[in-house]
């Protein structure tokens, strides 16, 4: 997926085979709020929702999708930590 080995040192390995909606999003969402900007993790999982709820996930969080595919029914992400800082989605909410 990635042809530098000097950014290849930098991504985090978590596999989430087996885990089935919500799980695999929770976890990845634990994992990126720990991360700190520029750095990178690698997904593997087998829950075929993923293939939809891990991208809503990187958009809505802010972060980037830097590749993405399937190998031997795993899907494979990598993600890579934003410098931009996650903001609440949600209805505005009126200050007191």
């Amino acid at each position: 997926m990635n042809d530098d080995p000097a950014s290849e040192a930098r991504i985090r390995d978590l596999d989430l085979s087996g885990l089935k909606c919500p799980l695999p999003v929770l976890r990845t969402r634990k994992i990126l709020q720990r991360m700190r900007p520029g750095e990178r993790i690698r997904l593997t999982c087998t829950d075929p929702l993923t293939i939809i709820d891990i991208p809503n996930l990187v958009r809505d969080t802010g972060n980037i999708l830097v590749a993405h595919g399937e190998e031997k029914g795993k899907l494979h992400f990598v993600i890579q930590r934003s410098a931009k800082p996650e903001t609440p989605k949600g209805p505005a909410r009126a200050e007191p």
